[in-house]
């Protein structure tokens, strides 16, 4: 086995339509503005891909990056990005897994693999370090993401896969490696009209040493305690998974329940992770490495199945109105073996159980009720002519049959499983995120809802806070490294650890940029640089995180992206949950204002020239 000190820079580019493939480098002024994973990715599509062309063209890119974390033992560095442009809201779309494609990438000696063209008959890829084998995919044309997998393995040690809704191009269709997702945004679909069934890559030949051993061993130590010490991250996500979310959401009032039209119900618990946790004899089941464990799979029925996470358990339970954690596990599973992305599908079948209420569309579909669930999941993938429709997402049913205000989506992706009525600033961030009503983006619910630590419905503060985590989490998808670490990297040093909650909460909503400028960050670029040799503080990191975040947002707007689309559906703006007294709806405008201030866009959400030049972004 060979060894690679810091990054390889080693890049594959394979063309499907001539089965070509080259090699090629990274710039090094890229690297170090982009840092890896998702902003390097975005780079490399930036300058290959002018506007306007078709996601389920020849002329999309899908990228696999691994970023200058993965292999080298790093805390929950596990990860790998893709990026591409998104059939379902035809913009860019990034996303994040842990599945075991990754390392082999990696250690097969590539830093990433981008792909272009279509292929004349279904193929799939085998990598390894000298580069890309094109084989005959016919006979796993049509297989579910389990088979498909299990018979390309055989040439490699981690694969991507799409299933029978990729193939169909099912616009949520999404990408499985292991028992992880690419969940967002339709990639599987990119991938099907590839004809380009799954990758393998052989990895194992090559290992990744960081520059400086003995400071990355000290990072890391110093990253695992912060891990094992803090209450999320050692406690109850380590217990109970993700799923630990969902008694919380409901006690502040964000649990997504009947389209998001409550925000809590009092059958919640059964879908909880605690319950699930006791019922189903869970135990771990996760990415490697992982230190937070959040990762479980359960025994129902004798079955071993992979337990949901939050957002299928919020999008496919609560919000439909089903608090059966059996049906969601059997609907969780049927989707990941049909590949397709859970909160699209579960914000996809509210709208048509609404819509059927109200006489826009003909379903047997109804809020509380399992049946049909099943047979509607299969139809969609399997492109049955009476569910083809629903397999385009509910903006474009809403556009097509009405209901526009009930679809509840921004810029084509259906919303996760967290209110915005009932934080302010996780609506800011839903109606401002790149790739449509993303979750991770910013994840403000949890100092909003959770913690306390800011006022839910408070506007004050509120764009500061979703510019300031957006660029953070943009780094931290390029290093790549899990974004659960930042339960414990913004909250176990000491100076936040220790500072009473209602001061905390007091210097966030008054003081904004003085409380966010004194969380302590500096492991995420210190782990780099100890990797890389390349030196990067705290505010360099953050920077970086800007320019990653306001790349994309210029590639979006050259897509025709502006403040019309910064918006939500109407239910969250004019209409406030059965469950809150108040009559709380997100007061979105004044908000969106002081953002666009605030990031360095003119009125309508463009990014400014001169906002460009400071960052270095050259204008195409």
């Amino acid at each position: 086995m060979q060894e690679i000190t810091g990054s390889n820079n080693r890049f594959l580019e394979g063309d499907l339509t001539h089965r070509t493939f080259r090699e090629f480098q990274a710039d090094a002024n890229d690297i170090r503005m982009y840092l890896g994973g998702k902003g390097l990715g975005l780079k490399m599509l930036y300058d290959r891909m002018p506007p306007g062309i078709d996601p389920l063209g020849d002329d999309n890119i899908i990228a696999f990056m691994t970023g200058v974390l993965l292999g080298t033992g790093a805390p929950c560095s596990g990860r790998f990005e893709a990026i591409t442009k998104s059939p379902l809201t035809g913009i860019m779309c990034t996303a994040s897994c842990g599945g075991p494609f990754g390392m082999a990438l990696k250690t097969s000696g590539w830093d990433g693999l981008l792909v272009k063209g279509s292929a004349d008959a279904p193929v799939y890829l085998v990598i390894d370090s000298k580069g890309a084998v094109f084989k005959d995919a016919k006979k796993l044309w049509g297989k579910d993401t389990r088979q498909a997998q299990q018979q390309i393995e055989k040439e490699g040690s981690g694969a991507v896969v799409i299933g029978p809704a990729g193939e169909n191009l099912v616009r949520f269709a999404n990408i499985c490696s292991g028992h992880r997702f690419l969940g967002r945004g339709g990639m599987g679909a990119v991938m099907g009209a590839k004809k380009l069934k799954g990758i393998v890559a052989k990895g194992n030949e090559f290992k990744i040493k960081p520059k400086n051993q003995k400071k990355f061993d000290a990072h890391r130590k110093k990253l695992n305690s912060y891990i094992n010490n803090n209450a999320i991250t050692s406690g109850s996500y380590r217990n109970f998974g993700t799923n630990a979310n969902v008694n919380l959401s409901n006690a502040a009032g964000i649990l997504p329940v009947r389209n998001f039209t409550k925000g809590s119900h009092g059958e919640a618990y059964k879908i909880s992770g605690e319950e699930i946790h006791d019922r189903f004899n869970t135990k771990y089941s996760t990415c490697k490495p992982c230190s937070i464990l959040c990762g479980h799979k359960g025994t129902f029925d004798g079955r071993e199945l992979q337990i949901p996470e939050y957002e299928t358990i919020g999008l496919m339970g609560s919000n439909l109105e089903i608090f059966d954690p059996v049906k969601i596990t059997e609907w969780n599973e049927l989707c990941c073996l049909m590949g397709m992305d859970t909160i699209s599908m579960g914000g996809t079948l509210a709208w048509v159980m609404e819509a059927a209420e109200k006489g826009l569309y003909k379903s047997d579909l109804k809020f509380g009720s399992a049946d049909g669930i099943t047979r509607t999941i299969t139809d969609i993938a399997r492109g049955k002519k009476a569910a083809k429709d629903l397999g385009m997402g509910s903006r474009w049913l809403s556009k097509k049959y009405g209901g526009r205000d009930f679809a509840i989506q921004v810029k084509g992706m259906e919303m996760a499983a967290y209110d915005p009525r009932g934080s302010f600033g996780q609506g800011l961030s839903y109606a401002v995120a790149n790739r449509g009503a993303c979750h991770l983006s910013t994840s403000l619910f949890t100092l909003e809802a959770y913690f306390n630590m800011a006022s839910p419905a408070a506007k004050r503060g509120k764009a500061t806070m979703v510019k300031f985590f957006e660029n953070v989490y943009a780094a931290m998808n390029s290093l790549h490294i899990c974004h659960f670490t930042a339960f414990a990297v913004f909250l176990e040093p000491p100076l936040i650890k220790y500072t009473p909650v209602p001061l905390l909460k007091l210097m966030t909503q008054n003081l904004t940029p003085v409380a966010l400028s004194v969380m302590d960050i500096s492991l995420w670029p210190k782990l780099w640089s100890s990797v890389t040799g390349i030196k990067m503080g705290m505010l360099k990191f953050k920077k970086v995180g800007e320019r990653i975040h306001v790349l994309e947002r210029y590639m979006n707007t050259r897509e025709g992206i502006s403040r019309k689309d910064d918006m939500l559906p109407g239910r969250l703006l004019f209409e406030s949950r059965k469950s809150d007294v108040k009559e709380r709806r997100v007061p979105l405008e004044k908000m969106l204002e002081r953002y666009y201030r605030a990031r360095g866009y003119d009125e309508n959400g463009i990014p400014k020239d001169r906002t460009l030049k400071r960052l270095g972004i050259e204008k195409k």
